[in-house]
């Protein structure tokens, strides 16, 4: 899942971003309104983290345009305003989810997780393919009912191929997606995490390399 985590305070964003890349997620970090628009009209993302009180451009303003956009961001506002009135008022300039500051980072997850799912944006609760199974609101995954140890960037290589569903899906798009803007462009970490991936899932082979295309699910 590609999230844009928007926040003033910057400890407070670094430290969340560090938290939800641990979760496996891709996370893009800014640090006011008008970045944030900048972004989401460069990069689909899944989930807008976004904080309402923002130098530039105001965090109700970004709502609004990133809703009145058509993109497909869901958007979750995370500020300290908690009041029943702000969460009203929130909600009714387009925002998906609304959580009051401070929050357990756990529900954070949950809630950027369940917003990732949501129909026409993401992903079924669990996804599948022949005998392989991944749940990633649980992170876990298995294959003929043993469970696979996966790292985190193999976890989510193996999620944005599933959710794919057979379509194929090149290695710009899985370094876009499952790296952030923190991946080398030039690495050769897609092939890597892919031969160790393609080693833990075992025979018979299930994702296939399209030669100058991509990866897809479905064998070789």
């Amino acid at each position: 899942m590609r999230v844009l985590l928007v926040e003033d305070h910057a400890k407070l964003a670094l430290t969340l971003a560090a938290g939800l890349r641990r979760a496996g997620m891709a996370v893009d970090v800014v640090f006011d309104g008008d970045d944030a628009l900048e972004r989401v009209a460069e990069t689909a993302y899944e989930v807008v983290v976004l904080d309402r009180d923002l130098p530039g451009t105001h965090g109700d303003d970004v709502c609004r345009r990133i809703a009145a956009g058509g993109a497909g961001s869901r958007v979750l506002m995370l500020t300290a305003a908690g009041a029943v009135g702000d969460r009203i008022e929130g909600l009714a300039i387009g925002a998906d989810d609304y959580l009051p500051k401070p929050c357990d980072f756990s529900e954070l997850v949950a809630r950027i997780r369940a917003l990732g799912r949501r129909p026409g944006v993401g992903l079924p609760a669990v996804l599948s393919h022949a005998d392989l199974t991944l749940d990633p609101s649980r992170r876990v995954a298995t294959r003929d009912g043993r469970q696979l140890t996966l790292n985190p960037k193999e976890f989510a290589v193996l999620e944005t191929l599933l959710a794919a569903r057979g379509a194929v899906v090149s290695a710009e798009e899985l370094l876009e997606r499952v790296w952030d803007e923190m991946a080398n462009p030039f690495s050769q970490a897609v092939r890597t995490t892919m031969s160790r991936l393609r080693a833990k899932l075992g025979d018979p082979p299930l994702i296939a390399t399209v030669a100058k295309a991509g990866y897809r699910i479905g064998g070789d």
